[in-house]
């Protein structure tokens, strides 16, 4: 099959477009997908880089090495094509849009799971076998990139909400509003009545207010948020002291699922607890989250944002422009 690998940690020298790759065969109770559609995200990105690790040698997100080459991408639509053993045939030719977190038990797991495309091969290849609870039946009409750009953005940041208890009629500000899980973050704070607060860049205020943001405003106009019950924030950096001091009110909460202003950040443990504020860390989602995610994707309550395509065979080069975040919403491999 034709699929595109990563041979190590490093650069996009690091990544090759082969169509030599063996397709994947079922092991009992999974399923093979003909992907589709696959987005990008930016666990491709700082995985590829080994981002995550926290000691010399690089890791995967997970903190565990990984074995290459592998086939990454975790935002995957697509039919599925093989049933294992243990799976009615019947599911064959199911269009489907893949759970990426791959674990048993219950929530606790989810601290050391199997992400698609880092510790498994996901989905920037013709066919990915996955468990068949992973893989979930969609009738909605929309485009497979559309279909594609939910999965990992749009269950962070419902993981999110639902760690920080955000409810109707609370205020949230939200960080980085124009990327996948910020905008993500915007559409499902109106689906639980809460009022938002986005942050974003001056060339893109206008494209975040179309989502339903009450507020949108700038780095520069911050302040002017004013008191908020909740920062959801996938920033970090320096803006952290600032959301503390200046943003939340006492008894708020802040809860973070990155940092891609840098995971190194300075902070006042007096504001922190004369404020009272509660700190959270939240990560991806559990399948009971993705299930929800799965029925307001069906019922029309969320819409996907695809600001581009490209086909599978120039990655690099839609990787190139996912790293730019000169758009809105989130880019896309189309199979063909």
């Amino acid at each position: 099959m034709r699929g595109v690998v990563l041979t190590g940690f490093g650069g996009l020298d690091k990544v090759e477009y082969r169509d030599d790759l063996p397709d994947p065969r079922p092991a009992a109770d999974e399923v093979v997908v003909r992907v589709a559609a696959a987005c990008l995200n930016n666990t491709d990105v700082w995985t590829r880089q080994g981002a995550y690790s926290a000691g010399d040698e690089p890791t995967g997100w997970s903190g565990e090495p990984i074995s290459f080459p592998r086939i990454q991408g975790a935002d995957v639509a697509g039919h599925i094509h093989e049933a294992g053993f243990g799976v009615p045939d019947s599911r064959r030719g199911e269009r489907v849009l893949i759970d990426p977190m791959v674990y048993t038990g219950g929530e606790r797991e989810l601290v050391r799971p199997r992400y698609l495309g880092s510790e498994i091969d996901g989905g920037y290849a013709e066919f990915v076998a996955v468990p068949a609870s992973n893989a979930h039946r969609i009738e909605r009409r929309c485009g497979d990139a559309e279909l594609a750009t939910f999965p990992t953005a749009y269950l962070t940041a419902l993981r999110m909400l639902e760690r920080a208890r955000v409810t109707r009629g609370e205020t949230t500000l939200i960080t980085g509003a124009s990327g996948g899980v910020g905008s993500a973050l915007v559409q499902l704070c109106r689906v639980r009545g809460a009022r938002t607060v986005a942050v974003t860049s001056p060339g893109k205020v206008e494209q975040v207010a179309r989502l339903g943001a009450d507020t949108v405003l700038t780095r520069d106009e911050l302040r002017a948020a004013g008191p908020v019950d909740v920062v959801a924030d996938v920033v970090g950096g320096p803006l952290l002291r600032e959301l503390l001091d200046e943003i939340i009110r006492p008894l708020g909460r802040y809860v973070t699922a990155g940092a891609i202003a840098g995971p190194l950040v300075e902070l006042d443990l007096r504001r922190l607890y004369l404020k009272q504020i509660e700190l959270i860390g939240s990560s991806f989602g559990s399948h009971e989250d993705f299930s929800r995610l799965v029925e307001l994707i069906e019922n029309g309550s969320l819409r996907p944002l695809l600001a581009h395509t490209y086909p599978l065979a120039e990655f690099v080069r839609a990787q190139q422009h996912f790293m730019r975040k000169d758009f809105v919403g989130n880019i896309a491999l189309e199979m063909g």
